[in-house]
């Protein structure tokens, strides 16, 4: 997943300061909290509205900016006042990311006809980490059109075992082979 160079930015130093002050638990919680609140449609639609001042966006969350600590409180109240508001949309994502990265892990998809079972899932996952070299927190997605196997994507790679995948490899394979003259 990819951010704006000021999303990024933005995150990056909410992340260091939040280190430096060692809040990040907290912080990583109270981001959590307020990416869940900003992703209710309602929520997103008034806050990507340019006919509402940022004064009014920030008046809006006030209350819950209140609950939360103050650091993230006061990042928020920065982005409005810069006129990054667009920036907080992204927050949640970007900071997950940022931490993963700090703690040596990554995060990806598995994309599957049916879903997998848990065993299943946490056995991928052991298996694309000790390829990465990092721990990997692999979330699954039903593909109906896949008719057997996986597709797995993590750090920006894609692994094709479907059955799809393999089909479409021996073709290529098939192509690409030399045939001898009868």
């Amino acid at each position: 997943m990819r951010f704006s160079a000021v999303t990024s930015r933005y995150v990056e130093a909410l992340f260091q300061l939040a280190l430096e002050r060692g809040t990040l638990d907290v912080i990583e919680a109270d981001v959590r909290r307020l990416a869940g609140e900003v992703s209710d449609p309602d929520v997103a639609a008034f806050l990507a509205d340019a006919s509402v001042t940022d004064e009014e966006k920030v008046s809006r969350l006030e209350k819950l900016l209140s609950e939360l600590n103050e650091l993230l409180g006061d990042f928020v109240r920065l982005l409005f006042e810069k006129g990054r508001g667009e920036v907080l949309l992204e927050t949640g994502d970007a900071f997950r990311l940022r931490l993963l990265e700090h703690r040596g892990a990554t995060e990806g998809r598995v994309e599957s006809a049916r879903p997998l079972e848990p065993a299943q899932l946490d056995e991928l996952a052991a298996t694309m980490g000790r390829a990465l070299g990092k721990e990997v927190y692999l979330k699954n997605e039903v593909d109906p059109g896949l008719v057997g196997g996986v597709r797995v994507f993590v750090d920006n790679r894609m692994i094709d075992n479907s059955v799809q995948g393999r089909l479409d490899g021996l073709s290529r394979k098939l192509r690409e082979a030399r045939l001898g003259a009868g």
